[in-house]
């Protein structure tokens, strides 16, 4: 009892006792870092409510103009009464949250950390503009700020119907290793020999990977929209649907995939065990050998590409080029011009 009584009656430097509790203070705020209130205290946010605001303004972190189906975040800064300017938080980068800010937006959604989308299909948001307004809810003085964003179709759209990548092999397992040779005897007087150690077993192959997925066959009916600043109306169907877009041939295009998925990759091949050792003795004993190393598996072959047919009006003959297409794995696609009407 004197031994444990005399190990209780140690006592800890003060630095030591000063430092953990330096570490335990930092582990607490690294773990409550998500909570708002925290961060807040720290200076990396602020609540609007707390802060005197002059005016609020609205503008789109990728520029002017949005793509169907294309993401664009929102910045807001928020010009204080002392001319001070904050922005949001994500693609602003600033301390203003967005849970303190109403936005709303017309043609578009905007979810809520500011983060704009437009639907895929070009027919929702043709000839129209998206409308953005945000206002401060905590200072219902201050006037909301609006933003008109045009839509734009000079971008890179991509339509894939490629097969799925083949699934992979899995790995070998390793071998056993051999156990160690029983121990004999040194004794001049009395020796013995050390036993020999057991082989090592061995691994096992990895499995062959899976074969990737054929791509299906896909039809594709180009029409154009003439006027002033030309576009292209472009339908793809494959597999029961269909699918519109409106491209831009001024710095747009639309790429069509119709790849055969890539196959598997082959398992790893078990590590053959290693030998045990041989015991020690007068002799010592010998050591077992190895097991062999499994064989890796093969990679699955790809899949087959699928067909692509596609029909151009005349008039969308001097666009082509905006349309770009891979098959690998399939056949040549083919080209049909005959006249197509528009799509909507």
């Amino acid at each position: 009892m004197s031994r444990f009584r005399s190990l209780a009656s140690l006592s800890i430097p003060d630095c030591m006792i000063t430092t953990s509790k330096a570490c335990l203070g930092t582990a607490l705020l690294l773990a409550l870092a998500g909570c708002t209130s925290i961060k807040v205290h720290m200076g990396m946010k602020v609540y609007l409510a707390k802060i005197p605001v002059a005016s609020i303004a609205v503008s789109t972190a990728n520029g002017p103009g949005i793509a169907p189906g294309e993401k664009s975040p929102l910045v807001v800064a928020v010009t204080q009464t002392n001319g001070k300017t904050l922005q949001t938080e994500g693609a602003g980068k600033g301390k203003v949250m967005w849970k303190d800010l109403k936005v709303t937006a017309t043609v578009a959604t905007v979810n809520q950390k500011g983060v704009l989308t437009l639907p895929k299909d070009p027919r929702i948001s043709d000839g129209k503009l998206v409308h953005v307004s945000v206002a401060v809810p905590s200072h219902a003085d201050i006037h909301s700020a609006e933003l008109d964003i045009p839509v734009r179709y000079n971008y890179a759209f991509v339509s894939n119907y490629s097969g799925s990548a083949g699934s992979s092999g899995m790995n070998g397992s390793d071998g056993m290793n051999g156990a160690s040779g029983s121990s004999g005897s040194m004794d001049p007087n009395n020796p013995s020999p050390g036993g020999n150690g057991g082989n090592g077993t061995d691994g096992s192959n990895g499995e062959d990977g899976g074969p990737g997925g054929n791509a299906p066959p896909v039809q594709v009916r180009i029409a154009l929209r003439a006027g002033n600043h030309p576009l292209l109306q472009v339908g793809v169907s494959a597999l029961g649907k269909d699918k519109l877009y409106l491209v831009d041939p001024q710095g747009g295009s639309l790429t069509i995939k119709a790849d055969g998925g890539p196959g598997g990759s082959g398992g790893r091949g078990g590590r053959g065990g290693s030998g045990g050792s041989g015991g020690m003795g007068t002799p010592s004993g010998s050591s077992g050998s190895s097991g062999s190393d499994g064989r890796s598996g093969f990679d699955g072959p790809p899949g087959k590409g699928g067909s692509i047919t596609v029909t151009y009006d005349p008039q969308a003959k001097p666009y082509m080029t905006a349309i770009r297409l891979s098959n690998k794995g399939g056949p040549a696609p083919v080209f049909q011009e005959e006249p197509v009407a528009p799509l909507w």
